[in-house]
């Protein structure tokens, strides 16, 4: 029962304490001393779940003699798991996803005085019913995405890429590592991973990027401890790549944290140059420190810095700022599930952050230098919107178009909207300013 308590608890932290699954999931599978093969199963139960809640949703209102909103939340978190691994996993047997959820009822809900009993009968109904429930017809239910998001969406990513998005968000998104070209090449990374069982191909448009499947724990392998590469998705690094930053450049991450597009930075200047990676949570900048350290980054300097606060020695000191602002995150919703769960209108206010934000760091650019702003959303108010309010603000500032991979076609734009679902990629957006002379 050790993934499924496992998987439980972060069900219910999640619920409880509005906690990020994916930091809830790697702290208790550490707490819990999961093995490889348990943690593997936690995380697939839980990111399941969290990924499909309202299309289990959906069948338990079949399987339910009651109303669904008079059952208990622990029970309703036990009858999510129970019924994720009888109508999606093919794997399970379908007498353990049972027993061990009645088991899991049993434990958690001991004062529920028919607790176990109704999670037994609704799920033996369930394995009786496999073939007769009414399969889900609306993106809602299909797709596990709030009506009032697919609203918001729909009008910003445009309806005829929605279901692909939705999908998108719903599917295990490959590993995609970019290799550290400093310390070796992409064919003898490739070859060295290939040789330990995984499944590698290089990224169809992205140099020195790979895409793996069955990774396990990338940590424990000796070509991460060597630092020969880092987790990044391709969107994150294109939009360092389309800084076009030169060796010897003075650069500035405002917002580095976890580092991913420090360590991009650092490679593009081929270990030259300055780079200052900053962070308003001190206990991030540790984590930028230790991936640099690892990475064998010695150009790289780390500190605590609140990003809209003004720091009077950078001042026209920077050839590039790269101004990647916190936002709401819509673009990874496949990577962090319960995004889609949390109401749009509680992060109304971001652009004023993200504006304020950007306007502070295009104090540090110098004349003639290069300001990015970047976001992992995919609102229109959080992207052109807060670029149109700054440039209209600043107009020693021009929008610079991109230098793009092939791919892309002939995109002559200062900006570029990845969205999930068309270049298998996460939900990315980023614009290219220039300072004038």
């Amino acid at each position: 029962m050790a993934a499924r308590e496992t998987a439980l608890n972060v069900l219910l932290t999640c619920r409880k304490e509005g906690g990020w699954s994916n930091g809830v999931l790697k702290d208790y599978i550490i707490r819990d001393g999961l093995d490889s093969r348990e943690a593997a199963l936690a995380t697939r139960l839980a990111s399941g779940v969290l990924q499909n809640r309202l299309k289990l949703d959906h069948y338990l209102k079949q399987l339910l003699t009651g109303k669904l909103r008079d059952l208990h939340p622990v029970l309703r978190d036990i009858l999510h798991l129970g019924l994720y691994q009888l109508l999606e996993m093919d794997r399970i047997p379908d007498a353990a996803a049972v027993n061990e959820s009645v088991a899991l009822a049993k434990k958690y809900c001991p004062k529920l005085r028919h607790g176990a009993g109704l999670v037994n009968g609704v799920l033996r109904n369930a394995v009786r019913q496999k073939d007769s429930l009414e399969p889900p017809k609306s993106w809602v239910d299909k797709y596990s995405h709030p009506q009032k998001l697919i609203d918001l969406l729909d009008g910003y990513v445009g309806h005829q890429n929605m279901e692909a998005m939705l999908r998108a968000n719903n599917e295990a998104p490959a590993t995609v590592i970019q290799v550290n070209t400093l310390k070796t090449t992409t064919e003898a990374l490739r070859i060295s991973l290939e040789a330990q069982g995984m499944h590698v191909e290089a990224h169809p448009w992205l140099p020195d990027c790979l895409k793996l499947n069955h990774t396990g724990n990338l940590e424990r392998l000796d070509a991460f401890r060597e630092g020969l590469f880092y987790v990044q998705d391709a969107a994150a690094r294109l939009s360092v790549l389309c800084a076009g930053l030169h060796g010897d450049a003075k650069v500035l991450d405002c917002c580095a944290a976890p580092g991913g597009k420090t360590f991009a930075a650092a490679m593009a200047l081929q270990g030259r140059g300055q780079l200052h990676a900053c962070d308003v949570h001190g206990h991030k900048t540790g984590l930028i420190e230790n991936g640099a350290r690892r990475l064998g980054l010695t150009n790289v300097t780390v500190s605590q810095q609140d990003a809209s606060e003004f720091v009077p020695q950078w001042e026209n000191a920077m050839d590039t700022v790269i101004c990647d602002v916190p936002c709401s995150g819509y673009g990874i919703i496949r990577k962090k599930p319960d995004i889609r769960y949390k109401d749009p209108d509680t992060m109304k206010d971001l652009p004023k952050l993200q504006l304020s934000i950007l306007k502070n760091q295009a104090r540090y650019v110098k004349p003639g230098g290069t300001l990015l702003y970047s976001t992992c959303t995919l609102l229109y108010r959080e992207n052109e919107a807060v670029v149109e309010a700054f440039v209209k603000e600043n107009t020693d500032f021009i929008l610079e178009n991109l230098e793009l991979p092939d791919v892309f076609g002939a995109h002559a734009s200062p900006m570029l909207m990845l969205v999930p679902g068309m270049y298998d990629t996460d939900g990315f957006y980023f614009c290219r300013l220039r300072r004038k002379l």
